[in-house]
Formats: C-alpha cells, structure tokens, sequence
C-alpha cells in the first residue's frame, strides 16, 4: 500500500450486498495514490486471486482508478450495472461502486472518506470503459469488447432455448417438477445455480435450505472447505453448538482453517492409508431434538460448487429410536455406522435435551430410527479389502446390493450411463471389472439383466467455452490428456445436454450412474466418486482383494416398495399432515426421469421422478467433438474473452 494519506476504504460485502462486520475479511484502507490489492492483503487461499490482483490509484477528490492486473476477469457494479473488466482493463470507480474480485465472490464496496466538497460531481457519474486498453496482441478490448460478449452469451442463451424447443415433450421439464414435502425424500434435488432463470431452479436447492432449524450437533463431511464462504452463505452454523468438520483439505488451507474456525468448532482429516488417495465424500449429518437429517451432496463446501455449477442432493430425516427398540437395525443404518466408524474422528460430548450427556461417535447414530430410508448408501474407504469387507466398499458394494434386487425385464441389456467430473487413469480391463457390477441385477423371472453398454457423458470443449463460467469451469473438471485421450474411451463419449434442467451451460460438478431404457431408470446413484480406481476401488489378487484409496459417499435409489413414514421432519413437527393415502405401503416404485411421458400411479406403483440434469439417451460425440482435458490449450476465446490456461 501507498504510505501517503489515506483517502477511502474497501468494505466487505456479503452476498446480500450487506457490510459484512463478522467477516474475517477486514476493511482495506486505500491511501492517495496506487494502491495494490490481492492475495497480499485478503487472507484466502483462493488461487484465483492474484497476489497482485487490481491496481486502485485513489485520488483525494473521491474517485478511483481501477485496473485489473491479474488474468481473472473482475466485475464492477455502478449505478445498478454489471460491468465485466478483463485483464488490464481500466473503470474509474464511484464512492459506493461495488468490486466483486472474482465474479459474484469477494465483494468489496469502495467508500471514500474525502470531503464532499472536494468530491468532483462528475466523479458520481457511471464511467465507460477505457478506450486505451490495448493488450499486446491487438486485442481490442472496451466498449465493443463488452458488446461482442453480451451479444455472444445471448446467442448462447438463445441455443440454450431452441435446443429445448426441439423436444416439446421435454422441453424445459423441470418447471413442473413438483415434489410434495413427505415425498422428498424418494427423490433428490439439483441445486440452485445463480444466473439461471427462475424455471430453471425448480425445486433447486441451497446450503441454507439444508442446513435450518434447532441444530444441536452438525457433521460436515467434503473435501474443500471454505471457511469464509461457509459461514457467510449459511449464518445457521454460527448458532449451532457443536461442529465436526471432517476435510481432505491440504496442510496449507488446513492452517487457515485453523485460525478462522469458530472456537466450537473442531476440524478432522481422516487418514490416508494409502498414496494418492483424498477425503472425498460430501454429506451432512444434524442432530435435532426431534431426531437426524442425512444429507449426501455432491458440492465442495466452496462458493462455486454451491452458485455456479450442476450439482445434486438427497436428504431425510429420521426420527429417535423407540427406548424399547434400540436394536432394531437394517442395511441402511449398518452401512452408516460402519463408514462413520472407518473415518475415526475425535470423539466429544453434547447434552442432548431428553436424551442427556452422549458421546458423539459413530455408534451415537444407532440411536436413530432408519427403517423409512429411501435409499442405500454406497461408500469408500481406503484399504485393502478382503475376506467379509470385500463386499461392503466400492464397486463390490454396489454389485452386491444390485444382486439382492429384481428389475423390471426392461430393463435386460439395456445401457448403462457413467457421468462424473474427473476422470482416472483407466484401462480396458479395470473397464470391465466396472461394468460387470453396474450391470448385475435379475429380472422378476430370475434371469439375469445382462452386461449393458455405457457411456459417459462428459461436457467437450465447446461446452465449457461457452459456459456460465466460461474455461474457468474447466479447472473443476481436472482430468489431463493422458487420462482423457487414451483411444479405448472414444467410443463411450457422449455430449453434456442439459436443456430440460436449464443446465447445458452449468457445467457438471455432479456425480451420476444409472440404468435406464427410454425415460424409465432401473436405479440411479447420486454420489461422490468420479470414475476412478481410486473411488471404485480395483480387485487384486485372483479377484479376493479390493484395493480402495480414497473416502466416497453415494445413495443409490432403487425400485423397491414404499415405506412408512419416510416423510418425517425434524424442522417441520415431525410427522407431515398430508393425506397419507397418496402414498400406499408397499407399493413399488418406479424410476423415471423429468422427461418421462407415461400415466402416473396405477395399483402396483407409485412412479417417482429423478431430476436427472442431462439428456437421455446422450447424443454420441460427433467426429468434431473435443472431450475436455485441462492441460490442452485452447486459443479460441470463451465469452469472457480468454483463453486457456490463462
């Protein structure tokens, strides 16, 4: 910074636009002169921000000159505008003109503290971009720049559009996708992206929508946390007495962490038994006085995962065991307790209304009553698994549980869909271990369904170009060439088309797999694990070992019979009030997607919809299409006007 007089401040902002006097980001004093600010003077880990991020030359008359110095774009807001800058792009700021640093992230408000007879008048009024910022290359920037890019994300939205008009009976689908409150839980919810019209976010989700109510004890299992960001987007959790964070975050962002962490907060890494493994699994566990709410997600606990890309979640409640059935048990409860236990977080104790002094540790959740539950839970440890623990883990636990299940004859031979954000190193046999559990199930008759034919579906190099987010999205897609290119994957490729969700340009962080023939789905799973050996796990040893690196969450839902019940609340009095006869025990439940055009509940069957964010059956890739990979460049520019990497 400047030593000359100071002459204006840097608010912090929180996403309401609101001074945010609890963040741990202070007010950054702004002196006459140039004034640098970046990494240096905010204290995150965000990579995204450049040490040297703008360039502020502050005058005494109350007005700023802006300059962005880093690669990322910034954004300006002045007189009810957005304004993207690009790199060394220049904006004459107002007092009360607000910076966000990166786009909607780290928002700072510019407060002058000249006199306002110093304050020149015109100082107030809206500024243009500079006409001077030329880059090396000749790249024009200004004015026109701004004007190619608006009307270039207008063309993307107008595609967006008429690729949705092409199947009217699917067209925009999500707009009527309506769960009642006791039903939610036979199904999930995509999340809510924040520059997407408001059909789009039918039904979508937020971290504060989750996380709400008299929570007396939160377990927050991921893998990125943002500490600021956490706090800031669901304010609940400074209220809540006790919270385990349980984190695959590395000893730099951990030190952070640290520090920034409320006093009752305590912070876990699981081990890492074995190399190149990571804490991936992403789920939530509250402690109500009324009993449990499960939730497993797909997004890190970091601002871009939860506003800008296609994610999903599944949660229910479950209410406290009966005192006189405390052994009552079942798969969904024995698969909890025993991932619970593998991660062997520091035990602690809370005073339970009702329930008194409990040691909070994975046996703790046998006190909840789970017979309701929707769903089974497929998790990963890391280990190597033989003998009875074959079975529980990975891909194994997952082709035992469909094994157990019997499926509608649809459902013989029919394909098979892997879609996931990071892609491992594979090969053609370990492709097969893989595809012989996706595929195991029999028919009502006992016949086996048979090896279906997958494909992964995986946003290409125009996708990504033209996202919301632009080649940014593409640093959260992080699969290298070498994984991506190899010639067996060719003929799996399909395109990420998401018009009926309104998602094609909310790049993908979600995880999906399922069976499907036509609109109707043979089961699905919403989880963690991208498509690797170390999520999935591989067998060793003539088939008796599984070998597992890393920690992984999943909920696979299945065609099995409806069960009591599953519409208990901890936040809404329990038991739901609505007719119950609009849901009969015991009927089965049949899979479909938003696009499914058949007749509803019959007799037998109670017809659940999955809002599955993409297109099915997926568009093959064209011989023009490029599957992303993260470490090619890429010189066409994206709506922002970069290119990659940047």
């Amino acid at each position: 910074m400047s030593t000359s007089s100071q002459v204006g401040f840097l608010v912090p902002l929180s996403d309401n636009l609101e001074e945010d006097g609890k963040s741990s980001i202070p007010k950054i004093p702004l002196s006459e002169g140039p004034n640098c600010v970046g990494r240096d003077c905010i204290p995150v880990t965000d990579k995204r921000l450049s040490r040297k991020h703008l360039t502020i030359t502050a005058t005494c008359t109350g007005s700023a000159d802006v300059v962005v110095e880093g690669t990322n774009p910034v954004v300006i807001r002045s007189k009810g505008e957005r304004k993207k800058l690009l790199s060394r792009e220049r904006w004459k700021l107002g007092s009360g003109d607000i910076i966000e640093l990166i786009p909607g992230h780290y928002l700072f408000k510019y407060v002058s503290t000249a006199r306002k007879d110093e304050t020149s008048p015109g100082n107030k009024q809206k500024r243009p971009f500079s006409e001077e910022s030329i880059t090396d290359k000749g790249q024009m920037h200004g004015k026109k720049k701004a004007r190619e890019v608006c009307q270039e994300e207008a063309s993307e939205m107008n595609m967006l559009h008429n690729n949705g008009q092409e199947t009217n009976s699917s067209a925009e689908a999500i707009r009527q996708f309506r769960v009642p409150k006791h039903k939610l839980p036979l199904t999930f919810r995509l999340m809510r992206v924040r520059e997407l019209p408001a059909w789009a976010n039918s039904e979508a989700v937020s971290i504060s929508d989750a996380i709400q109510g008299n929570v007396l004890v939160a377990i927050l299992s991921n893998y990125m946390v943002d500490m600021d960001w956490l706090l800031s987007a669901c304010p609940t959790l400074k209220r809540i007495p006790n919270v385990l964070v349980i984190h695959g975050e590395g000893d730099g962002t951990m030190e952070y962490m640290k520090r920034s962490k409320l006093a009752n907060w305590i912070l876990h890494k699981p081990s890492l038994p074995i190399a190149y493994g990571t804490h991936h699994s992403k789920a939530m566990l509250l402690v109500y006085p009324t009993g449990v709410r499960v939730i497993v997600h797909t997004a890190n606990l970091i601002s871009i995962d939860w506003n800008n890309k296609s994610q999903g979640l599944w949660m229910q409640d479950f209410p406290w065991k009966d005192q006189n059935n405390l052994g009552k048990d079942g798969g969904f409860e024995n698969d909890l307790v025993d991932y619970l236990s593998a991660l062997k977080w520091p035990e602690f104790t809370v005073n339970i209304p009702a329930v008194g002094s409990c040691k909070i540790n994975s046996s703790f959740f046998k006190k909840f009553d789970y017979s309701s539950a929707s769903v089974r839970l497929i998790a990963s440890v890391p280990g190597y698994h033989s003998g009875s623990s074959l079975r529980k883990w990975g891909h194994m636990k997952l082709r035992t549980i469909l094994q157990e299940c019997t499926f509608s004859k649809e459902f013989q031979k029919s394909p098979l869909i892997y879609q996931f954000s990071s892609l491992g190193s594979l090969d053609e046999k370990w492709m097969t271990e893989f595809v012989s559990s996706m595929s195991a199930g029999v028919t009502d008759d006992k016949k086996p369904l048979g090896i279906g034919e997958p494909m992964i579906v995986w946003p290409n190099v125009e996708d990504v170009r033209c996202s919301l987010e632009g080649y940014a999205a593409g640093s959260a897609i992080p699969s290298p060439s070498k994984n991506v290119e190899k010639e067996f994957l060719k003929k799996y490729w399909a395109r990420w088309k998401a018009s009926h969700t309104g998602r094609c340009r909310a790049m993908p962080h979600i995880k999906t797999f399922l069976r499907y023939n036509g609109q109707s789905l043979a089961w699905f799973l919403l989880t963690s694990s991208n498509l690797s050996k170390a999520a999935w796990g591989t067998l060793q040893k003539n088939n008796s070992q599984l070998m597992i690196r890393s920690y992984e969450l999943g909920v696979l839902f299945l065609p099995s019979s409806v069960k009591r019940s599953c519409g208990f609340s901890c936040t809404n009095n329990g038991y739901p009030s609505e007719d119950k006869t609009s849901m009969h025990e015991g009927k089965k439940i049949k899979l479909v997607t938003l696009a499914w055009q058949g007749k509803g509940n019959d007799d037998s069957s109670e017809v659940i919809k999955l809002p599955v964010p993409y297109e099915l059956p997926p568009k093959p890739y064209s011989p023009e299409d490029i599957p992303w990979s993260w470490d090619r460049r890429y010189t066409k520019k994206d709506i922002y006007g970069q290119v990659w990497p940047r």
